[in-house]
């Protein structure tokens, strides 16, 4: 097993990554700026530091004697933050984190980018197919998105300059459901997961796709064992196998991304926008929960209760785009 540096993992996904890593038997460093009373456990060392302090970090990350890295810190939500103040705090961030496990002599890099750089967050947005996948162009549409297509393209300049000797990866996990929000705790938009399936306009903004963290701390650990193996600095999608939506997506997209109706059709039955095809072929990876599984007797539950939804939907998309997810 590997010695592994989280960065930001006292936050929502990073503690599932932390437990769920350091559960698999991998050594972990947590580097945050506070610590999390619930990763204080055998197997896991929290070390606080200012991550926008290059060479603090520098030397946290050469102290830590690790085998690989995996960067989450980050400002989490768009419009959570003046965007220069996103721009800024992401990049950088990004660049000391990053560089400074080069110059630390870290073997293996990963970074946690966001479906978010396809742009779909622009008004009259309109992919030019379904499901959407790491062939879709780019196209951020606000600080956020911009600075996770930043981390990648940082992940590639490295690449360049060290060759093979570094192997990297970016990672985009669609909407984080963390395991205590299947009971009812809100997730990081402000409702419960429920209510997010009652009214479509809620995950609208979202394309409809989530991901269980638990999911993403499996896909994390089957990533970091297959890099030696795989293509040198890939970026996958890592999301459910459905939407999170009671309706098909071929009816329910063109309802608040008018135009659309052509290319949703693509997309059958419960089948989400975001495709994790690529992690599947090239890592074998599959995610293991969904909401039919985790919220008890929601699966059946009838169609109608979209009637929450009382907005226009495009009005309800306009006034919910600042809500858009990691």
């Amino acid at each position: 097993m590997s010695r592994v540096v989280i960065t930001g993992g006292s936050g929502r996904l990073g503690r599932s990554l932390v437990t769920g890593l350091a559960d698999a038997g991998h050594e972990i460093v947590s580097l945050d700026r506070a610590g999390a009373p619930e990763l204080d456990r055998d197997g896991i060392a929290q070390i606080g530091v200012d991550l926008s302090d290059a060479d603090a970090t520098v030397r946290a990350l050469t102290d830590a004697r690790a085998d690989a890295l995996i960067h989450l810190a980050a400002i989490a939500v768009p419009f959570s933050a003046p965007e220069d103040v996103i721009i800024r705090t992401n990049t950088g961030i990004a660049q000391s984190v990053l560089g400074g496990a080069v110059a630390a002599g870290i073997g293996r890099i990963v970074a946690a980018s966001s479906p978010t750089v396809l742009g779909y967050s622009a008004p009259g947005w309109v992919p030019e197919r379904l499901p959407l996948d790491e062939r879709t162009p780019p196209r951020p549409a606000n600080a956020y998105a911009l600075s996770k297509l930043v981390i990648e393209q940082t992940l590639a300049m490295l690449r360049r300059q060290t060759g093979d000797a570094v192997r990297y990866a970016a990672f985009r996990p669609c909407y984080v459901i963390a395991p205590e929000e299947w009971a009812g705790a809100v997730t990081q938009q402000g409702h419960t997961v429920r209510q997010r399936l009652d009214d479509p306009a809620l995950s609208a903004p979202a394309v409809f796709n989530y991901v269980d963290a638990r999911d993403v701390a499996s896909f994390a650990g089957t990533l970091l064992a297959a890099l030696h193996d795989i293509p040198n600095g890939e970026t996958f999608f890592v999301g459910a196998d459905d939407a999170l939506a009671r309706e098909p997506l071929a009816a329910l997209l063109p309802r608040f991304f008018p135009g659309t109706e052509e290319v949703a059709a693509a997309l059958t039955g419960t089948a989400p926008a975001f495709s994790t095809a690529h992690a599947r072929a090239l890592l074998g990876w599959r995610p293991g929960f969904g909401w039919r599984d985790q919220l008890a007797g929601d699966a059946a539950a009838s169609s109608s209760a979209d009637s929450a939804a009382a907005r226009t939907a495009p009005d309800a998309l306009r006034s919910t785009r600042k809500e858009q997810p990691a």
